[in-house]
């Protein structure tokens, strides 16, 4: 599950910098907070995706293929996502932290495992990573309601169906 490293979105400046002019008319103590958040969820959502790619190209077993076509999808989705998120932080002032090094600071999933390759031991360690973005994401639509920006809000919410629904996807191939 997660190993919570998550900022405290009250100190926003020291994780935003500053913030670029814009019209959008959320004041911009808010936005540097919203951008806070955002980041944290950028850097989590990329770290889901390489998550998802490193178990797409290391499963075996009789799942396989089936397995393995479904991660495509489920990365497709989730880089689209990752998008929207780098997008609308930049959308309020903010600056997109998504290097590897920004990503493995900040993301507050633990490591995914390289030693693994059955296919039950993969989708089990994607349900905890999905379970740890979806959860944080979850709270991240309340915060960003709360902050004022229903526009933010509602994005998270999409992330949050497509997050769920792939969970479900990956729980479903775990029952007996």
């Amino acid at each position: 599950m997660s190993s919570a490293k998550t900022r405290n979105i009250k100190d926003a400046k020291a994780t935003t910098g500053n913030l670029y002019p814009t019209r959008i008319d959320l004041p911009e103590e808010q936005r540097a907070k919203i951008v806070a958040l955002m980041n944290q969820r950028l850097a989590e959502t990329i770290d889901l995706s390489l998550a998802i790619k490193q178990a797409h190209w290391n499963l075996k077993g009789l799942q396989f293929i089936g397995v393995h076509e479904m991660l495509d999808g489920f990365r497709t989705a989730v880089d689209g996502h990752v998008d929207e998120i780098a997008e609308r932080l930049v959308q309020l002032g903010g600056t997109a932290h998504g290097t590897a090094q920004d990503v493995s600071n900040t993301t507050s999933l633990k490591a995914y495992p390289t030693d693994i390759h059955k296919v039950p031991d993969h989708l089990k360690a994607l349900a905890d990573h999905y379970g740890s973005v979806a959860n944080a994401v979850r709270q991240s639509i309340d915060e960003t309601s709360e902050l004022g920006d229903e526009d933010t809000s509602d994005l998270l919410t999409g992330v949050s169906r497509t997050l769920d629904s792939n969970l479900w996807f990956i729980e479903a191939h775990l029952q007996e």
